[in-house]
């Protein structure tokens, strides 16, 4: 007999083999990280009940089989090389086989090059990944196959990591998207994911089979993957147990199972783990600390007692409801905090019908809300006000301490810090890449340990040894805490651990301080996450100061919109009486708004007399009706002069320009060449994200930056348009326009032609010409560009490619011009109208909708006047002093906007930058460098193919509110 182990992040699959590769047993268990106990009890029944007296061989693979391997001397083979085996045996023509695992996603190319592709860096669109997504709608797997079927529309989530898709999952469900709909959006996210992320532009084709415990389970995923894979894949019979039956078919030395259970009894003598300091000397300093904590303290009175005033603050956030009612000395009456359960709607309705049944002499005077569902919790209720909640938790803040500087608050699933100066706030962090520092990642693992999180959150007080776990992906870290786990740590020493690991991702990968210094003197710890002892402990330790914790740390949103509320000094509030809300109705419906381009997919909230409340809108549009000429917005301004470039017929056929990343700002220069040359010059227009997904099989890489990744779409979409030549050039250097020490283009923007050339296959059905060119030298381009020219075309002359190339530069001289005098326009009319100016610097590509996400419409609609970098720049009269080799054209443009910004009174500077672009750090540190020299207010949006446009939202309305505070 032959017994193949496949031992798995989450799970044990076994298979039990005769000579003739018949299964005589087969298991698949999930060991919830007791992996070495759940392996011993596994053997032992094997030797007890399949096994008995026959000889037998095993075989041992999986992501957690190597090390117990190693230390019980079970022969070892690497799971891809058994995959491929048992497909040999069970499948044997298959071209391509996609495995999803728990925490593992793979693609086997096994026909042609052999070669395997796998996740490395994230765990998202895996098995957790989709476990993660359940638990956030509060359904099971096979619920949410289910709903899956009945769904009627799909959504944009993001699937990189767990973060992202609950940013983009969490609005949708507080404003009443459907569940169905939601459910095979996420399936889209997890298949987008393996065919971005992982095949990376070689083709997925042929025969597909499927494996893995999400692929098996889960019939609407895979429908999902042929979808986008444009194929029928087959899920083949014993589809779970490929790892383990290649492992079993690979079993050749004979074992004696008794020895290896005694060998895996053994505790191991290998610590692969450091060791911190204890959190707590002793029971004493414990109680030190909390004396010197419990002192920071507001009120909270019987409600039962208390009669009159009062006012009211609500917290919806992403993931939990906050109430809290205070009196007019600002002492707690009433408070609520939990779940939201996806949809905070009903929640507050039932308490505010509770409230006025069981206290009638209690008087609402104000209301004032906050988070997430701030606006739609407005418009159901009728609440007095909504509160930015940054300002919100300040307002809070400065109850406990008038004088804080700094304030982390660390929530569920968001991480937000403030810098306070004069009383306002200065700078804001969010948590836009990782929720692995946040209370969720506390969550998951007291799960994941069989624990709950209150009695998870005590253990670690007075751990002897807290585990170095370090601050990775929640996903990644629980293969640390596995290991640990496997070398003898106790929970106690995990749970320290992971507190401190809480408390190193706020501190080094959101806040990222020079120094303690940075963070200031007077600190304010706030959110759910801060209630954890161990966590507040570790992060005084790791700055070596004290901080203040309130006692309503989880309900200081809720607080600071209730002293919000008492300020605005109203003799009663609006919001819904008890007949009312015995009245009230909420409807959900969803539409598509046709009003611009952008075609935005709307979810229609309405209540009781007609009061309705529209999101999934990038602009006012849909609420006011607007149009874009009453909006002061250059990315809008620029679009337009692009749309107004025209093809025009000619005598040698059509020709393609993809409008992507510098071909934003050259097309005027391109589209004037060949146009005078005789060619209709056609261009592939903006970006969309059914765009993308047609051009994302053939992209290579899954670091480079999105605007780059768009560009697959466009030459395949340009290709479907019929054409045949498509100009795409190779530009090492850009326009010289005298603001930096060179005029280098980006690597990525100069040579990404190479790219497409080398992995996109439908490129060799048109004429390509992605030959380098230079037209930063004028007198020697046309000659140059002549000789280009003659290798696709023999019958144009130099004649015409001089003429050419003048009306080129004119055009391009004409589009900069038109560029400045509208910037200059908008100017003016803001000013006249004493309208905030927001110079939004970038990079030309920056204007495609499916790049921006709108941000500069949301922008526009603070009433705010939106300028680009270029509209700026050119009026700085001498370079900006700067710290690094300024030698890129876009860098410079910001960098002399930047500069610009700091010497206007009336401008500020918001500056947009990518994820996965490495470029970014730097400009973003020296553009916030020669701001501060000027006082001046920075933000930063990060934008790529996965937003939080919440994030987005609260960042500019703090930079808005701050401004306004600042000034007054």
């Amino acid at each position: 007999m032959r017994i193949g182990l496949d031992v798995g992040s989450t799970t044990i699959k076994c298979v039990v083999l005769d000579d003739e590769n018949n299964i005589l047993y087969k298991s698949y268990n999930r060991h919830f990280s007791e992996i070495t106990k759940k392996t011993i009890d596994l053997l032992t029944m094997l030797k007890d009940d399949v096994i008995k007296d026959n000889e037998c061989s095993l075989m041992i693979a999986g992501s957690a089989g190597m090390g117990m391997a190693d230390e019980s001397g079970i022969p070892f083979t690497q799971e891809v090389y058994a995959s491929k085996k048992a497909s040999d045996i069970l499948t044997p023509n298959t071209d391509v086989i996609i495995e999803l695992g728990g925490e593992d996603a793979k693609i086997l190319f096994l026909k042609g090059n052999l070669e395997v592709r796998m996740n490395g860096t994230c765990a998202g669109g895996t098995g957790a990944f989709i476990d993660q997504m359940s638990t956030l709608m509060k359904v099971s797997i096979e619920d949410l196959n289910d709903l899956s079927k009945k769904a009627e529309k799909t959504y944009t989530i993001a699937s990189r990591c767990g973060v992202f898709a609950k940013s983009d999952i969490q609005p949708l469900l507080n404003q009443g998207a459907r569940k169905e709909d939601i459910s095979k959006s996420i399936f889209y996210a997890v298949a987008n994911q393996t065919v971005a992320g992982l095949a990376q532009g070689r083709p997925i084709e042929g025969n597909v089979v499927y494996l893995g415990g999400p692929l098996t389970f889960i019939s609407e995923l895979r429908e999902t993957f042929d979808h986008v894979l444009n194929l029928k894949g087959v899920c083949p019979d014993n589809s779970l147990y490929f790892v383990s039956f290649g492992a079993a078919s690979l079993a050749t030395e004979n074992v004696d199972i008794e020895k290896i259970i005694e060998s895996l009894k053994k505790e191991s003598k290998n610590q692969s783990f450091d060791y911190a300091e204890p959190l707590f000397k002793d029971e004493n300093e414990y109680n030190e600390f909390k004396k010197r904590h419990d002192k920071d303290s507001v009120n909270i009175l019987d409600v039962e007692n208390y009669s009159g005033k009062a006012y009211l603050g609500i917290d919806a956030g992403s993931t939990t409801l906050k109430c809290i009612l205070i009196n007019e000395n600002g002492e707690i009456i009433d408070q609520v905090y939990q779940s939201n359960s996806g949809n905070p709607v009903p929640l507050i309705k039932e308490y505010l019908i509770n409230l006025y049944h069981k206290h009638p002499n209690i008087q609402i005077c104000g209301s004032s809300t906050t988070g997430y569902g701030e606006d739609m919790i407005k418009s159901a209720f009728r609440v007095d006000e909504g509160i930015v909640e940054t300002f919100a938790h300040l307002k809070a803040a400065q109850a406990f301490k008038p004088n804080v500087d700094f304030i982390i608050d660390i929530g569920g699933q968001d991480m937000k810090c403030f810098k306070i100066k004069n009383g306002t706030i200065d700078n804001i962090f969010l948590n836009e890449a990782c929720s692995s520092g946040c209370g969720s990642f506390l969550q998951t693992f007291a799960e994941a340990l069989n624990t709950e999180i209150k009695d998870f959150a005590k253990v670690g007080l007075f751990a002897d040894k807290p585990v170095e776990l370090g601050s990775r992906c929640t996903v990644f870290m629980n293969s640390s805490v596995k290991q640990a786990q496997k070398d003898g740590a106790s929970i106690q020493n995990i749970s320290a651990g992971l507190s401190t690991s809480v408390v190193k991702n706020a501190i080094y990968k959101v806040i990222r301080p020079t120094s303690a210094e940075d963070l200031g003197h007077h600190i304010v710890v706030q959110g759910g996450t801060f209630y954890n002892d161990a966590v507040l402990r570790s992060f005084e330790k790791e700055l070596n100061t004290e901080v203040v914790r309130p006692n309503i740390a989880g309900l200081m949103g809720a607080y600071g919109c209730a002293l919000y509320a008492k300020e605005l000094n109203l003799e009663k509030s609006a919001i819904l009486s008890l007949d009312e809300l015995n009245n009230f109705t909420h409807n959900v419906s969803q539409a598509f708004c046709g009003l611009c381009q952008n075609k935005c997919l709307l979810t229609i909230n309405t209540f009781d007399s007609g009061r309705k409340y529209i999101s999934g809108n990038r602009c006012d549009k849909p609420t006011t009706r607007k149009v874009t000429k009453d909006t002061l917005n250059m990315f809008e301004e620029k679009r337009k002069m692009l749309e107004e470039i025209k093809p025009i017929p000619g005598k040698r056929g059509k020709i393609g320009i993809p409008l992507v990343l510098n071909m934003y700002e050259l097309l005027p220069f391109w589209h004037a060449l060949f146009t005078d040359l005789g060619f209709e010059v056609v261009n592939s227009g903006f970006s969309n994200r059914k765009l993308y997904l047609k051009g994302q099989a053939s992209i290579p890489s899954d670091t480079v930056c999105f605007p780059a990744k768009l560009t697959h779409g466009h030459i395949e979409k340009l290709i479907g348009m019929g054409v045949d030549t498509i100009f795409y050039p190779c530009m090492s250097y850009n326009v010289d326009e005298n603001l930096g020490d060179n005029n280098y283009n980006c690597p990525v923007v100069a040579y990404y032609p190479e790219v497409i050339s080398a992995n996109l296959p439908n490129i060799k059905k048109v004429r390509y010409i992605y030959d380098y060119v230079g037209i930063h030298r004028k007198k020697d381009f046309t000659k140059k560009f002549y000789e280009i020219l003659q290798k696709y075309y023999d019958d144009i002359t130099l004649k015409e490619v001089k003429k050419a190339c003048e009306a080129a530069y004119a055009s391009y001289d004409e589009h900069i011009k038109n560029v400045r005098n509208k910037g200059e326009e908008l100017t003016k009319l803001a000013r006249e109208n004493d309208m905030p100016i927001i110079v939004m610097a970038g990079r030309p590509y920056h204007i495609d909708p499916e790049i921006s996400h709108g941000i500069d419409q949301l922008t526009a609609g603070f009433n705010a006047c939106v300028l680009t970098e270029d509209c700026v720049s050119y009026k700085l009269l001498e370079k900006p002093k700067v710290k690094v080799l300024n030698q890129w054209t876009y860098h410079s443009r910001l960098y002399s906007a930047c500069k610009y910004v700091s010497e206007v009174s009336d401008m500020e500077f918001v500056q947009l930058v990518s994820f996965s672009c490495g470029c970014d750090a730097i400009t973003t540190d020296e553009c916030r460098s020669i701001l501060e020299e000027k006082d001046k207010m920075y933000t930063q949006l990060k934008i790529d193919e996965i937003t939080n446009l919440g994030a987005v939202k609260i960042r500019l309305r703090s930079l808005f509110q701050a401004a306004k505070e600042r000034d007054s």
